[in-house]
C-alpha cells in the first residue's frame, strides 16, 4: 500500500523523470486538478492499490521522488482522499441498497446529521434540490430488516417525511477512472 511519507530505500536508485514530468505545480492549461502523469498515477493506484511508490515511479519512469510529491499534492487538494480498502456490504451481510429522500424541519440540518451519522447503516448523506433536503444511501441485511433501518432512521423529530427506493442491481457501480482520464486529458 503506497505511503505518502515512506522514505527511499537506501541505495534505492531514483531514475531521473522524462523529459516534462516534473514534480513541479502540475497541468499547464485550462485544468489545474490533473495532468496526464497524475491519471496515470492515479490509474496505477487504483488497478493496484497495494504498491509502493518505488514500483510506481518505475512503471511510469519517472524519478520516486516526482511520485512522492504527486501524491502528496494530489492528497492536499483533495483529488486522492485515501488508500483504504473497498469494502462491500453485502459481503459484510448488508445485501440490500436502498435510497432514502428525506425531508427536515428548518432549522434542523445539523441536528438531523448528527442523528442520520449514528446510524451505521446509513452509508452516504447527501443534502440536495428538489422534492427533498437530503438523501441517504442505506443499506440492510434483509427487506424486513431495511423495515427497522428505515424506522431507526426516521425515527427523528426533524424529519417530517421519506420517501424510500430500492435499489435492484448496481449495473454501473460507483467508479472514478474514467473522469480521471478525462480529467487528464483536459
Amino acid at each position: 500500500m503506497p505511503t505518502a511519507h515512506s522514505p527511499s530505500s537506501p541505495g534505492s536508485p531514483n531514475s531521473p523523470a522524462p523529459q516534462g514530468a516534473s514534480a513541479g505545480p502540475g497541468p499547464v492549461g485550462g485544468n489545474d486538478a490533473i495532468d496526464a502523469l497524475d491519471g496515470r498515477l492515479i490509474r496505477l493506484l487504483a488497478e493496484e492499490p497495494r504498491i509502493g511508490v518505488l514500483e510506481c515511479s518505475r512503471r511510469l519512469q519517472v524519478a520516486r521522488g516526482t511520485v512522492q510529491a504527486r501524491l502528496d499534492r494530489l492528497q492536499a487538494k483533495g483529488v486522492i482522499g485515501g488508500f483504504g480498502p473497498e469494502v462491500d456490504p453485502a459481503a459484510l451481510g448488508y445485501p440490500v441498497t436502498a435510497f432514502a429522500t428525506l425531508e427536515i424541519s428548518q432549522g434542523q440540518g445539523a441536528d438531523v446529521r448528527a442523528h442520520l451519522a449514528s446510524v451505521p447503516e446509513v452509508l452516504e448523506l447527501h443534502t440536495i434540490t428538489g422534492a427533498g433536503d437530503m438523501m441517504v444511501r442505506i443499506v440492510a441485511r434483509s427487506n424486513a430488516d431495511l423495515q427497522r433501518v428505515i424506522d431507526r432512521v426516521v425515527g427523528f423529530d426533524g424529519i417530517v417525511r421519506s420517501s424510500t427506493a430500492i435499489a435492484l442491481e448496481n449495473p454501473v457501480p460507483y467508479r472514478i477512472l474514467p473522469l480521471v482520464d478525462q480529467a487528464a486529458a483536459e
